[in-house]
């Protein structure tokens, strides 16, 4: 029975219906020791992820002079380029397994899409690489901790990664850059909101 209460809590924070919870007390959602500690370590984990995309973006402001989504509104990059969905975890009939995978697999997206950023910004290697690796111990500690719920997992092995997008010219690459980082800031967004919901029930 408790292993139910992270998949209960996870459902009242991003979204389920209220019938998905009927009957189960409050006081239980937050109850499970291990996936208070998961979500305490991540919440810091994911914050830091931000502020490392934070960076590369204050990198582009300053190097290419795009600055704010504002300015870009009538420029297209030329490839579609990724932004990871999260409605999974707000559809009626909510799936925790289904919610994570989709986490998951943004992190993933997103960890290909960076290798265009860091074509961009040769002289920020080190930070892009590490925003990378630290993408893809995000999605292994997500997939541990589903497992640890006895929930379904996709695998999303490394060497099935996707080539990172490629450009038109010099400008339509910076502004792929931009789009990208700015992308991916939204998506950790969402999984910092949903980490720090859960951690206060």
């Amino acid at each position: 029975m408790c292993c139910l209460t992270p998949v209960l809590a996870l459902a009242l924070v991003l979204g389920a219906p209220w019938q998905a919870l009927h009957g189960a007390p409050l006081a239980e959602l937050s109850g499970d020791h291990d996936f208070q500690l998961f979500l305490h370590k991540n919440l810091e984990f994911t914050r830091k992820i931000r502020g490392d995309v934070a960076a590369l973006q204050r990198a582009v402001c300053d190097t290419f002079q795009l600055c704010t989504e504002e300015e870009l509104q009538l420029v297209q990059p030329d490839p579609h380029l990724v932004q990871a969905p999260l409605d999974q975890c707000h559809k009626r009939g909510f799936q925790a397994e289904v919610c994570f995978t989709q986490i998951r697999a943004g992190l993933h997206a997103y960890h290909d899409s960076l290798g265009a950023v860091l074509r961009l910004l040769p002289n920020h290697t080190t930070l892009v690489e590490t925003l990378q690796l630290d993408a893809a111990n995000l999605s292994s500690n997500i997939q541990q901790q589903m497992e640890d719920l006895g929930l379904d997992t996709v695998t999303l092995p490394a060497e099935q990664r996707s080539p990172p997008p490629t450009f038109s010219g010099p400008f339509q690459q910076q502004v792929g850059g931009f789009f990208i980082l700015a992308n991916f800031q939204r998506f950790l967004e969402t999984a910092y909101r949903a980490l720090r919901h859960l951690t206060r029930l």
